[in-house]
């Protein structure tokens, strides 16, 4: 049984539409989507795997997770600040993981920024945090971008971040809890 929205999978448990064409998805879905996180490290890691997503599809990125986590020292913020041109070169060879020049360049130099934020990465994400509001009955209802992601994105620019558009922003405000997106119907419930 199916809808456009959401999935009946055969462990019993309704999940949003997108989460069924893989295990891989499923698990992240089930797991890690929509729940809050927090830490300065961990929200960079995924500000940087949503910046590499763009233009790709999310389950490329989660195949090459590990290896991006690998590639870029944990997402440590003080770490990847410290990555020279010579990291960026080993970084365009490593097979394992998206080889994009720019968006290679755009995590090292948001570690830069990252590193000098005060009070820090986390308290600035999560300031452009919405109140919370109904979850979304359909996938047609979840929007791509809101004034919340909008002005995120505006504010990470001035602040000198790269690759961090509208959409990008609104995909690491799901990601990160910061807004649920989860369906209606969906048994997944968003802890914390």
């Amino acid at each position: 049984m199916s809808t456009a929205s959401v999935e009946v999978e055969s462990d019993g448990k309704v999940r949003c539409g997108w989460a069924e064409s893989s295990q891989l998805y499923r698990d992240y879905h089930d797991e890690e989507w929509g729940q809050p996180l927090h830490g300065d490290d961990a929200l960079f890691e995924r500000m940087c795997l949503e910046a590499f997503q763009s233009g790709l599809s999310w389950i490329t990125i989660l195949r090459k997770r590990p290896a991006f986590r690998a590639a870029f020292e944990g997402f440590a913020i003080d770490r990847v600040a410290r990555f020279t041109p010579a990291d960026a070169e080993r970084l365009l060879s490593d097979p394992g993981i998206v080889r994009n020049r720019a968006k290679i360049e755009a995590c090292i130099a948001n570690a830069k920024v990252a590193e000098d934020l005060s009070p820090g990465l986390d308290e600035l994400l999560w300031s452009f945090a919405p109140e919370a509001r109904p979850r979304p009955r359909r996938l047609s209802d979840v929007p791509a971008v809101t004034p919340e992601s909008v002005a995120l994105a505006k504010e990470l620019k001035r602040r000198g971040f790269r690759f961090v558009g509208p959409t990008t922003a609104y995909a690491m405000m799901q990601a990160t809890g910061m807004v649920n997106d989860h369906l209606a119907d969906c048994w997944v419930e968003v802890r914390g």
